[in-house]
């Protein structure tokens, strides 16, 4: 379909409600993005017409909740483009999509084994690594951010040694909204003998996505970040990898055999799928990727790109304002801080004006003892924003700097 935005909107009923009587002006769509009717619908039809457990079942509800569940699987493997159907694990989201890894791949790191993670992380792909740190004596080394916001190839570079097992990287920062090159993260990391996971939690918004191409070993995102629903996410993993990894949690569906001495596990995906899986929560996942194939990529990304600039335009040179990303082909995420003023305060008087922004250190502290700033303000743009509500951004951020000045 072609590119209307009046019609686009229109498919999402939250943004006809107001705020403090004021219309609703969305700007926190990296945090977590809005949903289109048909996500919702699709959704409610499946509980409301063909609703089971998925597998092992053989009565016709069951066996149509799991065609549209492993549906849905697929939906996520053409997405990123995925070799195997297999490759893609369901999780609750990218946080326990990381969590998975490192906790399967725990038996294999011993003491002094490297770790590589880049100042931009969110909290998600570092904590977990933390685990390993202090559980299993890893070593976690730091890539250094640009001036820019982006991730420090020259770092990246000078960290890897042959201690190396893991670089974790993301493929957009949630702050700065800068790019990496996740294709030329594997490469040298190969090199060096490690394995690459890239947190594609924003990335794959607003990028294209070939996990194949790029030869990453393991590739996360969340389902709500690309306007489907909360509580679903996916992991891609190299299938020889999922398979070599021990179980994260046990139960149902990821064993193959249970006996009173012995347990043998399923293979993967399910070895990793313990449990009744989100069934409703995937199949809106799946709806929520298809919805989105009806867009040409580039025109979305040049239509997020102008409200993203308008925006910037103008705030650059406010008095006090510092801007926190300015990489080139960087994503429409806008970070910036006032001197004097707290983000936190910002964000309360901008949403008396229906302006929604966040405000806070967006779980990357690293990244903010890097930036100097303790929090800052960030407004985010979604495929469903509209020109004018960059006018009433910089209205309602230039009242809250008056009140606050």
């Amino acid at each position: 379909m072609g590119f209307d935005i009046d019609a686009i909107r229109a498919e999402f009923p939250i943004l006809s409600r107001q705020v403090n009587g004021k219309p609703l002006v969305y700007l926190d769509s990296a945090a977590s993005a809005q949903k289109p009717d048909y996500v919702i619908d699709a959704m409610a039809n499946q509980a409301r017409t063909a609703y089971a457990n998925v597998h092992r079942g053989i009565h016709t509800l069951a066996n149509e909740t799991t065609e549209a569940f492993e549906a849905s699987r697929e939906d996520v493997r053409s997405f990123i483009n995925a070799g195997n159907v297999d490759e893609i694990v369901f999780t609750k989201g990218a946080t326990e999509a990381i969590n998975l890894v490192a906790n399967g791949l725990a038996a294999e790191i011993k003491a002094g084994d490297e770790i590589l993670v880049s100042v931009l992380e969110h909290h998600s792909n570092i904590v977990p690594w933390h685990f390993l740190r202090e559980r299993h004596g890893a070593v976690i080394k730091w890539i250094e951010a640009r001036d820019d916001g982006s991730v420090d190839m020259d770092s990246l570079v000078s960290q890897l040694t042959d201690r190396t097992r893991m670089v974790a990287v993301t493929q957009m920062s949630n702050v700065t909204g800068a790019v990496t090159d996740i294709g030329e993260v594997a490469r040298l990391a190969h090199e060096a003998g490690a394995l690459v996971l890239i947190d594609g939690c924003q990335g794959a918004v607003h990028l294209d996505v070939d996990v194949r191409k790029a030869d990453v070993d393991f590739y996360v995102f969340s389902g709500h970040k690309i306007y489907g629903p909360t509580g679903i996410g996916a992991l891609y993993g190299k299938l020889d990898l999922l398979n070599r990894m021990r179980p994260y949690q046990g139960g149902g569906e990821m064993i193959e055999i249970v006996e009173r001495e012995r347990v043998t596990y399923n293979a993967a995906p399910h070895r990793f799928e313990a449990g009744t899986p989100p069934i409703l929560e995937a199949v809106g996942l799946g709806a929520a990727i298809r919805w989105n194939k009806r867009f040409e990529r580039a025109e979305i990304s040049a239509h997020k790109k102008a409200i993203h600039d308008r925006m910037l335009d103008g705030i650059r040179g406010l008095n006090g304002v510092r801007i926190h990303g300015t990489a080139p082909n960087k994503g429409p995420v806008l970070t910036f801080s006032v001197d004097g003023m707290h983000p936190h305060d910002l964000a309360q008087i901008m949403d008396r004006y229906g302006v929604a922004v966040r405000a806070g250190h967006h779980c990357a502290q690293p990244l903010m003892q890097h930036l100097g700033v303790s929090a800052t303000l960030r407004a985010s743009v979604g495929l469903y924003n509209k020109p004018e509500e960059a006018d009433s951004f910089i209205e309602a951020l230039g009242k809250a700097r008056a009140m606050l000045g």
